[in-house]
This record gives structure tokens, C-alpha cells and sequence, in this order.
């Protein structure tokens, strides 16, 4: 009974964290994807718990999902940041709706 609630403690402190870095920072962009893949890290986890107390491979299916695309999607974002750098030479938030065109 307790490991269970510990595992999903666990869980909801990670979201909740990364949620917080979300909303309070900003103006840095790694530090938003990195709270956006920790959400996603949160969300896999409890999958995999879930999955695991209910004796079932569904959860364990979608966390791979979830973690696949979340790979993915920092890739993406990454190239981008790095050829935005390149050539506005900052990577601040605010200055990020120059590039809508």
C-alpha cells in the first residue's frame, strides 16, 4: 500500500515541478523543453505504475510511445533553437514572435 503511494507521489512531484518551471520561467526556452520533457517523464511513469499494478502491457506501450515522441520532439525543437541562435544570436521568448513572418 505504501510503495504504491510512493511511486505515485513521486509521480505527481515530478509533474508538478515541471509544471512550475513551466509557469515561472519564462524567458529561457531550454529550461521550458526541459520541464516540458520532465512532464512527459512524470506522465510515463505513472503509466508504467499503473501498467504494473493492474498487470497489464497497455501502459507500458504508451509510456514507450510517449517517450519516443518526446525524443522527437526535443530533437526538433533543438535544431530549431540552434538555427535561431545562429541568427538572432540570443534565444530569448519574447523575441521569438519575429519568427511568424
Amino acid at each position: 500500500m505504501y510503495e504504491q503511494l510512493n511511486y505515485l507521489s513521486i509521480s505527481t512531484l515530478l509533474f508538478l515541478i515541471s509544471v512550475v518551471g513551466i509557469c515561472l520561467n519564462q524567458r529561457n526556452i531550454l529550461i521550458m523543453l526541459m520541464s516540458l520533457e520532465m512532464m512527459f517523464l512524470a506522465v510515463s511513469f505513472n503509466l508504467i505504475f499503473s501498467s504494473i499494478l493492474l498487470d497489464d502491457i497497455v501502459g507500458q506501450i504508451f509510456s514507450l510511445l510517449i517517450l519516443t515522441v518526446a525524443a522527437a520532439e526535443s530533437s526538433i525543437g533543438l535544431a530549431i533553437l540552434v538555427i535561431y541562435y545562429r541568427i538572432r544570436n540570443t534565444i530569448t521568448v519574447e523575441l521569438l514572435t519575429l519568427m511568424s513572418g
